[in-house]
């Protein structure tokens, strides 16, 4: 079920320290608050020692509140010339701030105006799951969870080196002290994980001690005498993703280019090979896709991931755009209008169920929804303000330009043969040429994954989709991206994107005016009567060739080696092609899915912690098919 999040109120205790009516008890010390983060948090995890010429350090706090001691550990890491190269800082709340009462809380400690500046310039919108921010050219890598902790603690992957117990006192939020949230933490706990808190609580030393952790007593800040710092005993050593950081992407797509980006902003050396003369020819060459999450009143897994690609999505054309490489796009809005007047009950129903923030999603009546289209409309619908459209080839050629010199680019390069020699993989073209080896390898390539042997164990389908380009003047309606069993954009460069068909197993590429006459029937279910206002326009458009999977969730992960798996045999049990990957099964929601599965693929290999939760990277870990086969030929012979 969708987890509301209900913000944080800012109200001040009578001294004007941050105070909580929620917990009845204040965000910190009314004595020195910025030397409290220090001394007990820093100090007490033996930090900045600990991270020092590290490649990476992890620390996760149970409580961000008011990003007090994350700001203060930030200010240290670049303080520090012996700092490790990238620092991850996760942190759980289940009632988070906005921006605006952060920024009135932040004036308090002028010394972390510019960092705070930083920090709320990519404070995530209020919806439940993680959100990862990098801050400091990419070297700090924020990951805020909203919800509550110990579903939160359930469903991360992470290897912690330090925890920051930070949540209100024992008497006032118990549920962030209690025996199960310590053995969650112990759980993630790398083998030298150290932790620190203010509480000297008997309950929660014994909680913690019992969780493996040892624990001590040590001298406290200004007025409590007290506070505990402890380590984890025994445990387990986890082996490195890839200790290579060496890849080959085969195919320049959004999934290819968008993983490339991301491996070599960890230090990879990539190489991107693509039978194309250039990126985003394939499916993601199309003029103008949409950006928008698929909500559910369940909050089921297509739901969670499309919020969290949308929202990964937005944030990752905006730190393109900030580091000087913009993408072709524009946040114009999406309006999801209701097929039929009990599906607008529907709608509405779920956003007074959900209550999500306004700048993420609100319904929208008739009156409005036509105001917004700029054209009369029988029902109203959802309404995603910050959502819009992008042009996939211009974030393909982004994504490689802003990966800069690591990432070595092939065109013209097709791969039809992969062979395991050693610890290498070979790959080889139709003359059985080799082109290129290496220890791993990611397919990236679309629909053509189909015919590579190595990859038999995906059921990837192709999905022939045919979208119509319709004459449009700069400035005429709609000026949003309007959605209702397809899609029509707003102008771009004379030109208007109307569709899509969908049509699985059909592999002709030529332009049909069967489709076309279907795109402009889907046009007028959007906007009634719109397409007689296209003069009988000449037809024009774009084949493209989807790779789609049956449960409609990508393919991102280890590919699975073909075998016989007993019917009850779980994901861990899967045997996995040594360093072969893949990234595929996006259907039609390329953009959408994208950026999130590429970064959580790049975590994966290069050991970070997941942006992800595990039942979601459960849900699109490629082995989940030979699972599926296993159970349903168990079925058949039981049957």
């Amino acid at each position: 079920m969708y987890e509301r999040i209900e913000p944080a109120a800012l109200d001040h205790a009578e001294d004007g320290t941050p105070f909580s009516r929620r917990f009845d008890d204040v965000y910190h010390t009314q004595h020195g608050a910025p030397g409290q983060s220090r001394h007990v948090f820093l100090e007490g995890n033996q930090l900045p020692h600990r991270w020092q010429r590290k490649s990476r350090f992890v620390i996760l706090e149970t409580g961000f509140g008011l990003g007090l001691n994350f700001l203060a550990t930030w200010a240290a890491w670049r303080d520090d010339p012996k700092r490790c190269d990238r620092l991850h800082f996760i942190s759980i709340e289940k009632h988070p701030f906005n921006a605006t009462d952060l920024a009135t809380a932040h004036q308090r400690w002028p010394e972390f105006a510019a960092l705070s500046a930083r920090l709320r310039a990519q404070w995530p919108t209020l919806t439940p799951g993680m959100h990862r921010l990098w801050l400091d050219e990419g070297r700090i890598a924020l990951t805020l969870i909203f919800g509550d902790a110990s579903t939160a603690l359930a469903k991360l992957d992470a290897r912690v080196d330090a925890f920051y117990l930070d949540g209100f006192s024992p008497a006032r939020n118990p549920e962030l002290w209690s025996a199960k949230l310590c053995h969650q933490l112990a759980a993630l706990a790398a083998p030298v994980a150290t932790l620190a808190t203010w509480s000297v609580s008997r309950e929660v030393r014994q909680h913690l001690e019992y969780a493996r952790f040892r624990i001590d007593k040590v001298r406290g800040f200004t007025g409590k005498s007290e506070m505990l710092r402890g380590h984890i005993a025994g445990a387990p050593e986890r082996a490195p993703a890839h200790t290579f950081r060496e890849a080959i992407i085969v195919g320049a797509g959004l999934a290819g280019t968008s993983l490339a980006h991301r491996l070599v902003k960890r230090g990879w050396s990539v190489q991107l090979l693509d039978a194309a003369d250039g990126p985003g020819q394939g499916a993601s060459g199309n003029l103008a896709g949409v950006l928008r999450p698929l909500p559910s009143l369940d909050d089921n897994r297509l739901a969670r991931l499309t919020r969290a690609g949308t929202l990964a999505g937005i944030r990752h054309l905006n730190a393109l755009a900030a580091a000087g490489h913009a993408v072709r796009w524009a946040p114009t809005g999406v309006l999801h209008l209701a097929r039929d007047p009990a599906h607008e009950t529907r709608q509405r129903d779920l956003v007074d169920t959900q209550q999500p923030p306004p700048d993420y999603l609100r319904y929208v009546d008739q009156t409005e929804a036509s105001a917004l289209a700029d054209w009369p409309l029988a029902v109203g619908g959802w309404w995603f303000p910050g959502s819009g459209w992008v042009q996939p080839p211009s974030l393909c050629a982004t994504n490689i330009a802003a990966a800069g010199p690591a990432l070595s680019v092939r065109y013209g390069v097709s791969v039809a043969r992969l062979t395991r020699v050693g610890e290498h993989w070979q790959l080889h073209d139709a003359n059985d040429e080799l082109i290129a080896e290496t220890t791993c390898v990611i397919l990236a390539n679309g629909a053509g994954i189909r015919h590579l042997e190595v990859a038999q164990t995906l059921p990837v389908r192709a999905a022939r989709g045919q979208v119509s380009h319709l004459p449009a003047t700069a400035g005429s309606a709609p000026q949003v991206v309007v959605c209702r069993l397809g899609y029509v954009s707003p102008a771009i460069d004379g030109l208007r994107s109307a569709g899509a068909t969908f049509l699985v197993d059909d592999d002709d590429p030529a332009l049909r005016e069967s489709e076309h006459a279907d795109n402009l029937a889907k046009l007028d279910f959007i906007l009634p009567g719109f397409s007689r206002t296209l003069d009988n326009a000449t037809m024009a458009g774009r084949v493209g060739f989807r790779p789609a999977s049956p449960d409609r969730l990508p393919m991102v992960g280890a590919i699975a080696a073909p075998g016989r798996y007993p019917a009850d045999a779980s994901l861990d049990k899967v045997v996995r092609e040594p360093g072969l990957y893949a990234i595929s099964g996006f259907g039609a929601r390329g953009l959408v899915w994208s950026a999130i599965v590429a970064e959580t693929l790049a975590s994966q290999l290069d050991g970070d912690p997941l942006p992800l939760e595990r039942d979601l990277v459960d849900a699109i870990d490629p082995g989940r098919f030979v699972l599926r086969r296993a159970r349903r030929d168990r079925f058949a012979n039981d049957g």
